[in-house]
């Protein structure tokens, strides 16, 4: 059994944007679930996905990242695997093309986080793909309304290893050195193999106070990992805020549910080899009822 899931961001989509957002996920749940066909790794596979979707000027991750209040890209990046708990994390990263890369390669490295110059030096040192900040601007950034929209992915390989992995360019005017939940583990992400893995996307500072994904993890319904994030949501009633995030139970049951507008979703697995994309929980809902 493989299972892979990955996610846009919470957000709303606008009708001319829906598109790119449905092709985008598409693109990134196949270069996924290409490798967990060929009996690759759940981390490879996470990496794969999410590097499609930093490519894509669509989303808010590497090319196309949001603009600070200086208007500069600084990029947060996180990789998790449930094996053996291992964490690779950059944050307020400058001037480097894939920030899932230096996360994933920073997986089995003992420091789990490393910020600003020290993470750009970390993927020269390594020989990863660096690039002018200017590089990564495009005309896509001009919205109407702050990003928030953190694109992730959780995939269970055939070995039964879960990993995680999550990428942003934080939010639109935001303070510079601002570091939001996507780096932090319990807060925008987390795996583990016995439990389950979970991945965040929206109001980064309050995932970060209601540490979202140790709700998650701490109440983790393996037959139903939505109802669990449910729940999660709920308790952003106490600090405010939108947020939608993704979930894969340890036997491949993926789970999602969302309180934004919409949430660009796509799955697929060995037992549905055919990928499906939604734009929002309603969307697939209505489709079961159809």
């Amino acid at each position: 059994m493989w299972s892979i899931i990955v996610h846009g961001g919470a957000k709303t989509i606008e009708p001319s944007e829906r598109e790119a957002n449905s092709a985008g996920c598409l693109a990134a749940i196949e270069a996924g679930a290409r490798i967990l066909r060929g009996g690759g790794s759940s981390i490879d596979a996470v990496e794969a996905a999410v590097k499609v979707l930093e490519d894509d000027p669509t989303f808010n991750a590497g090319h196309g990242s949001a603009l600070n209040a200086e208007g500069e890209i600084e990029m947060c990046a996180s990789v998790m695997e449930g094996a053996k708990l291992n964490v690779g994390a950059v944050t307020v990263l400058r001037g480097v093309r894939n920030p899932v890369s230096v996360a994933r390669t920073m997986l089995f490295d003992e420091p789990i986080l490393l910020a600003g110059s020290g993470a750009r030096q970390y993927a020269a040192d390594k020989g990863l793909e660096l690039c002018s900040p200017q590089d990564l601007k495009s005309p896509e950034q001009k919205r109407s309304s702050p990003s928030r929209d953190t694109v992730g992915c959780v995939a269970l390989d055939e070995k039964g290893n879960l990993a995680v992995a999550v990428s942003t360019g934080g939010l639109d005017g935001a303070a510079p050195g601002r570091v939001g939940d996507s780096p932090q583990p319990g807060c925008g992400y987390y795996a583990d193999n016995a439990i389950g893995a979970v991945c965040f996307s929206g109001d980064g500072e309050q995932i970060a106070r209601a540490m979202l994904a140790a709700r998650v993890m701490h109440g983790f319904d393996a037959v139903d990992p939505g109802r669990t994030i449910e729940a999660a949501l709920n308790a952003l009633a106490r600090v405010g805020g939108e947020a939608g995030a993704i979930a894969l139970a340890p036997d491949g049951t993926a789970g999602w549910a969302h309180n934004s507008s919409h949430f660009a979703v796509a799955m697929a697995s060995s037992i549905l080899p055919n990928p499906k994309v939604f734009l929002s929980k309603e969307e697939e809902e209505e489709l079961a009822h159809a």
